[in-house]
């Protein structure tokens, strides 16, 4: 009698261990409109086998109504869920699609294309850990290609493949290749991204997708789906411990917390800290969490410090390293995109989130715009919808900042709309300029300070003086009337001038510090 093996029973947790331990990449496509971006999504789906039965069924149908591809699947119908897309066969809001593999797992974000619609490429990006920037090798690099690719850089997206699609339409180029890759790559001196890879496909024949391509023997690199399944996208953090305050957790009397996420370096009990912008000196209570106390907490958590003082801290507050360098001021030199449908103009009021900080911020007189073809800078009067340029930023009041460079978290921002709340504009910190002094007073903390106050001690003293020159004058002439004696009223106008003088000047120093009445 034959024994048919028993099949091996399904181990859950095994499943559900390997499962967890597996890593996420977000990524998103974007780059010209018709350079297939729809496609090669929907292609690479198909390729790796993770399209179901009724979903190839479901495409089946759209392509006899809507596809452009003949008799043959449409893949790019697979990503454009509106009415309007299909109809016009292009993109227009952002398109999700979870996916996974055996190495990983992905959340992919289609882009549109369209100028019209870059906004709504800008929002997928956000939250994007790398961008897939696709270029048609028949039309090479275009305005709206290198505007995705700086867009995706100045969002912090610091790992960027460039497909270059369509090699079945240059006859499997390697020149044509090489050409596209050294032009990007000049356009890119200039943009803020750590590694750049290169890839030829062709999407709508799935070349180089999943397996590398006999048709490119050329190409000696991994193909596009091995290359995200192995890419390290970790992004880099500041070895200094920086936490933007989010909220005040007070639960009852007997606690009160600040709760964040930990932006760089490491934070344990004891470790000593500075409120910025204040500049205040604490030291930390307690690293909660909701699962109990933790020993340390390092960059990438969220948790709520204790500190062992009672100070005065809220949202927009950072709590930094007491040795940290971050600076504090009410101007910053950043890179701006403008991305509403009037322009960005100096002198304009608008909301400035930077971290958790929202302030009031205007653009000054020197902008500049970008020229995407050749980065040259001009001068300009505004920047218009979907321009990229640079400017100085004037701020209500004085906050922490960094460069984008040396820290994210506290070197991007968004300008908002002041009525509509609309998101207008967003940017990178590229310098934070000195403070203008006539707006910032620093907190008074020792006698040094205290003295310390807007106006050089040289204008002080010469105020005093002439003050005390008139009034010692009037004091002079009213002394000999009363008198008789012009060597009595010399001696007493003498006396006041010494005494009095002393006196105005300490007096105008103290009345510098006080920030009532000002405007």
């Amino acid at each position: 009698m034959n024994v048919q093996p028993v099949p091996a029973l399904f181990d859950a947790d095994a499943f559900v261990e390997q499962q967890q331990s597996k890593s996420l990449l977000r990524f998103i496509v974007c780059g010209s409109v018709d350079h297939g971006k729809s496609t090669l999504i929907g292609r690479l789906l198909y390729e790796a086998g993770l399209l179901f039965a009724d979903q190839l069924d479901a495409l089946d149908l759209e392509s006899r109504r809507h596809g452009t591809q003949g008799d043959e699947l449409d893949f790019a119908l697979l990503l454009d869920g509106l009415a309007a897309e299909r109809e016009q066969k292009i993109t227009i809001d952002v398109a999700y699609r979870f996916f996974e593999t055996a190495q990983r797992k992905f959340i992919v974000a289609d882009a549109p294309g369209h100028e019209q619609y870059t906004r709504n490429m800008a929002t997928g990006a956000s939250t994007a850990d790398l961008a897939l920037l696709l270029i048609s090798a028949t039309d090479g690099l275009t305005v709206q290609t290198r505007r995705h690719a700086a867009i995706v850089t100045l969002l912090g997206v610091g790992h960027l493949v460039v497909a270059i699609n369509k090699m079945d339409q240059v006859g499997w180029s390697q020149s044509r290749f090489s050409t596209i890759e050294a032009e990007f790559r000049a356009f890119a001196r200039d943009l803020q991204v750590e590694d750049i890879t290169f890839v030829p496909l062709a999407a709508r024949d799935g070349a180089n997708l999943v397996c590398r391509s006999a048709r490119m023997p050329w190409y000696f690199g991994p193909s596009l789906l091995e290359f995200l399944e192995t890419v390290d996208v970790r992004a880099a953090r500041p070895a200094t411990f920086r936490m933007p305050v989010q909220c005040v957790i007070r639960p009852d009397s007997n606690f009160r917390g600040y709760g964040g996420l930990v932006a760089g370096g490491m934070v344990c009990p004891g470790t000593p800290v500075r409120v910025l912008p204040s500049g205040q000196l604490t030291d930390v209570a307690r690293v909660a969490t909701s699962d109990g106390d933790l020993t340390c907490a390092t960059a990438g958590q969220s948790v709520t410090l204790t500190l062992t003082d009672e100070i005065d801290l809220s949202r927009g507050d950072v709590l930094a390293a007491a040795d940290d360098g971050l600076l504090i001021s009410n101007r910053l030199r950043a890179r701006l995109v403008a991305l509403g449908n009037e322009p960005l103009r100096p002198g304009v009021s608008y909301l400035l989130k930077l971290g958790t900080a929202t302030v009031n911020a205007t653009l000054e007189l020197r902008l500049q715009v970008v020229d995407l073809a050749t980065h040259a800078c001009r001068a300009a009067h505004h920047l218009a919808p979907n321009d990229i340029g640079t400017a100085v930023i004037a701020l209500d009041r004085p906050i922490a900042a960094d460069r984008y460079a040396n820290c994210r978290d506290l070197g991007s921002f968004i300008l908002i709309h002041r009525e509509s709340c609309d998101t207008i504009g967003l940017g990178i910190v590229e310098t934070v300029e000195p403070s203008d002094k006539r707006d910032v007073v620093r907190p008074t903390t020792k006698l040094s300070d205290f003295v310390r106050a807007t106006e050089t001690h040289t204008r002080s003293i010469v105020k005093a003086i002439s003050w005390r020159a008139t009034g010692s004058l009037d004091t002079f002439v009213l002394a000999a009337v009363i008198t008789g004696s012009s060597t009595l009223a010399g001696g007493v106008a003498l006396a006041e001038v010494l005494t009095k003088t002393a006196l105005y000047y300490l007096h105008e120093r103290v009345w510098a510090l006080i920030r009532w009445g000002k405007r």
